[in-house]
């Protein structure tokens, strides 16, 4: 089950934001610093500051020694230092994970709250094998056709890393979650019948979990002033009040990350119209199970790649954790 602290990429981000604030508190520009301690070059202060190292302790030390830190300060980020440096035991908390994968399972550990919206597809987090499956070998053969090295990996494990990542939102202490989910997303267009079924009834046992909200937005529905968003986001919003909100732009091809407010905030507009304009929650379930009926005649069990048919399961909660029978 994934951790529930932060990853050591968020780690390294806060510890290089606070280093930044230290040194310009200091009033030291990064010349200054290096020229001070001695490292022969300044791209190793602009790594440690943008969160894209490994931070050493020693190195941190250094410059907190430079800077005058607090002794409290001082602590607290020496503990951060270790945690953005375990990336191994921190790995060793999923049972398995790729590399395509693990940048989407980096930003989500620690968070208290995710917020999705996708125009054509069922985010990652609440998909089925056999959705998903449809999803990476696709995606793998659009790769394949560019040339692209990395296309063609197996998408049995890409399937297994991403279901990783979903024991999230079974976590007790699990992130709350809302996602805005796209009519087309569950048409025809998406996948046959059996696989569709299959992912409506997850969807259906996902959206009676206290900490999961869905809003079901139909083809037809009119958003504000006929807004049309524009790509997939996601929003993120961390346990530690520190670490600041985080904006993920899925662009298919390329994702981009911002914790800038603005572009954040502007997203978060945006979503707050999606949530408005889509059925609301109860309608969202109602709307689930009638299609999953709907379903039910032309979905005839299959025990093909795209993975098979299966009736609802039946989930409760005892003892605080999520049970099957």
């Amino acid at each position: 089950m994934p951790p529930a602290v932060p990853s050591p990429i968020l780690r390294r981000r806060r510890l290089g934001t606070e280093l930044r604030r230290l040194r310009e508190a200091a009033g030291l520009t990064g010349d200054q610093v290096i020229e001070r301690i001695g490292w022969a070059s300044a791209s190793k202060l602009s790594r440690l500051e943008n969160g894209r190292s490994r931070p050493d302790p020693d190195d941190v030390r250094l410059l907190l020694d430079l800077y005058g830190a607090e002794p409290e300060a001082r602590d607290d980020l020496i503990g951060i230092t270790h945690e953005a440096g375990d990336m191994r035991g921190w790995r060793k908390s999923y049972p398995v994970m790729t590399q395509q994968q693990l940048g989407w399972a980096e930003i989500e550990a620690g968070c208290a709250e995710i917020r999705e919206y996708n125009p054509v597809l069922v985010p990652g987090l609440l998909q089925t094998p056999g959705y998903a499956r449809l999803r990476i070998v696709s995606a793998d053969r659009a790769a394949s056709a560019t040339g692209d090295p990395e296309a063609g990996e197996d998408p049995e494990t890409e399937v297994r890393a991403r279901l990783a990542r979903q024991s999230l939102l079974d976590r007790v202490d699990g992130p709350r979650y809302t996602a805005v989910l796209e009519e087309a997303a569950l048409g025809r267009r998406a996948g046959p019948p059996e696989v569709l079924q299959e992912q409506l009834v997850k969807l259906c046992e996902l959206a009676i979990l206290p900490n999961v909200t869905l809003h079901l937005l139909q083809r037809d529905t009119v958003i504000g002033d006929f807004y049309l968003p524009p790509t997939a986001f996601s929003l993120y919003r961390f346990a530690d009040p520190q670490d600041p909100e985080t904006l993920a732009i899925e662009g298919g091809f390329i994702d981009v990350m911002s914790h800038e407010a603005n572009p954040v905030n502007r997203y978060k507009v945006a979503f707050e119209w999606l949530c408005s304009a889509a059925l609301s929650a109860s309608d969202t379930l109602s709307w689930l199970f009638e299609a999953t009926g709907r379903l039910t005649d032309s979905a005839a069990p299959s025990t093909s790649a795209h993975g098979s048919a299966a009736a609802p399961v039946q989930r409760r909660r005892h003892s605080g954790r999520l049970t099957e029978r």
